[in-house]
């Protein structure tokens, strides 16, 4: 389920560009997870990482602006 939550809030970043704003200000996992909480979304910064991992995706932030790249459509 908490893995599921992870997946729903990726799918929704990538077609919201508010919320992918919103997420890639977070500083770091544990800043963007309590984020994620705050709207509703339960898991930990483990199953996130479990999630990227499996996807093949990374929490760096990259370019500038600063985004990160994991976001699906």
């Amino acid at each position: 389920m908490s893995k599921h939550n992870v997946e729903t809030l990726l799918e929704a970043g990538g077609r919201d560009p508010e919320i992918k704003k919103k997420y890639n200000e977070a500083q770091n996992e544990e800043e963007f997870v309590a984020l994620a909480l705050a709207d509703g979304y339960e898991f930990t910064v483990n199953e996130l990482n479990a999630v990227l991992n499996e996807a093949g995706d990374s929490f760096e932030v990259r370019g500038n602006p600063p985004k990160r790249e994991i976001w699906w459509t």
